[in-house]
């Protein structure tokens, strides 16, 4: 059970005036509320239902930092229901049946419901997942699970079927602009009464470096401030920002100019085949507060428009450092991504596929959608069968070679090239054997 269904008004007057400054900023109603509008705003169906208490159990996915749990309180205010906060991380069987219990107790008093909040679910195993099962189903307990990891692998799919997934967002600069100019202003709860000012170089600092994550954001603020406190200033400056979170302010704006700068100056690297700028840029990108993920995604494209079947092993190398990063999150992921980088850098190249995707697009916008041949199709009933779809397939494995001198594409694109494949890595062997099979069409 957590501290604060232990302690009650004990531990809210203790959250309020001791917690850090991103609990004690947590907003306590909607109208508090920043971010998130598809799901808070008066006219979307999410903030309805919590208005008419008609809830269901939920699975609330996204980032950290984001308002999941936030999100589980105001729905508990809201709607006056008993709310009980468990981490999956510690919390057990046991634990659970604890909660039912009380839960059975408010429901025999004809009290309000409860609510079963489920930090990190993902972390619960079958067993413990199935535990809930039945006390959801009879509504015995509204359960919201908070997760940052995609609910469809990590949640078992019975417990998945009794809840809405709600997909929670990176809250966005302007958004993070509000949370932390109201944290400077709130006398009560925030840091009004030191009376600091925060320079707008050092407030677009501090939000930079929070990448959408409130809580990264706040904490970072009141370090910032209680450094400038110390050395006796009024004003958190960028210097202070820099030193209290131990980031430098790099000349960086993931949305502007020299954000496109550094990736086009990665991919041109990478194309190269020069692993040292490669590694240089990636470092500049991570240490300016760039989003690991994007990194990650930009490389994957590259691995098949740039290198293609010239190495295939650079599409899995990439998914698999893409995965890399988002199940280690920073700093631990720089590593997958450097690795990636060199191999890409190090790769044979080749654009072929690009420019067979870019050639088979032309085409169809050219031609349109051209029947396939009659044999090419499936004839799974006696009617497709007597108006002759397959007939004259010939299978090719009853054939020598296990190949069959056939024309596959629809008769008006007989001979089109799309794909050539390149003379380097390992579409030299692709090339090897497409030679080959179009001297066996030739000679048959």
């Amino acid at each position: 059970m957590s501290d604060e269904t232990l302690f009650g008004d004990a531990f809210e007057e203790y959250r309020r005036g001791k917690a850090p400054l991103a609990d004690r900023m947590r907003p306590a109603s909607f109208d508090e509320f920043v971010g998130q509008e598809h799901l808070v705003n008066e006219a979307r169906a999410f903030r309805i239902a919590v208005a008419n208490d008609q809830i269901r159990s939920m699975i609330l996915w996204g980032p950290p930092g984001t308002g999941k749990t936030t999100l589980g309180r105001i729905i508990a205010a809201a709607t006056g229901r008993e709310f009980i906060h468990l981490s999956a991380v510690s919390a057990g069987v046991a634990d659970i049946k604890k909660v039912v219990k009380l839960a059975k107790e408010r429901i025999a008093a004809k009290k309000t419901g409860t609510i079963l909040f489920l930090d990190e679910i993902h972390r619960f195993n079958k067993a413990q997942q199935d535990a809930l099962l039945h006390h959801v189903e009879d509504g015995t307990l509204t359960l919201i699970g908070a997760t940052t990891e995609n609910p469809s692998f990590e949640v078992n799919a019975a417990l998945l079927s009794r809840c809405k997934v709600e997909l929670l967002n990176h809250i966005d600069e302007d958004a993070l602009g509000r949370i932390i100019d109201r944290a400077m202003m709130d006398r009560e709860r925030g840091l009004g009464e030191l009376d600091l000012e925060l320079d707008e170089e050092a407030r677009h600092f501090l939000i930079s470096l929070a990448m959408g994550d409130a809580r990264v954001l706040l904490n970072n603020l009141e370090t910032s401030a209680a450094l400038a406190s110390t050395e006796g200033s009024k004003i958190i400056t960028t210097a202070v920002a820099e030193d209290a979170s131990g980031r430098q302010a790099l000349c960086y704006d993931k949305s502007g100019e020299e954000h496109f700068n550094l990736i086009s100056a990665l991919h041109k690297s990478l194309r190269g085949s020069d692993p040292q700028a490669a590694v240089y840029y990636i470092a500049r990108m991570l240490q300016a507060g760039e989003d690991p993920l994007y990194i990650g995604r930009r490389m994957l494209r590259f691995a098949s428009e740039d290198i293609g079947c010239a190495d295939p092993n650079a599409l899995v190398l990439a998914m698999a450092a893409v995965d890399a990063v988002h199940f280690l999150g920073m700093p631990e992921a720089d590593t997958a991504l450097i690795e990636l980088a060199i191999y890409l850098a190090t790769a044979p190249k080749s654009n072929k596929v690009y420019r067979a995707v870019k050639s088979a697009n032309r085409e169809v916008k050219n031609s349109g959608h051209l029947p396939v041949p009659l044999k090419l199709r499936n004839a799974p009933t006696k009617l497709m069968k007597k108006i002759g779809y397959g007939k004259d397939y010939r299978y090719p494995h009853d054939e020598p070679d296990a190949f069959i001198a056939e024309n596959y594409l629809p008769d008006e694109l007989k001979g089109s090239i799309f794909y050539s494949p390149s003379r380097y890595g390992y579409e030299k062997e692709i090339r090897k054997r497409m030679d080959y099979w179009e001297r066996k069409r030739q000679e048959s």
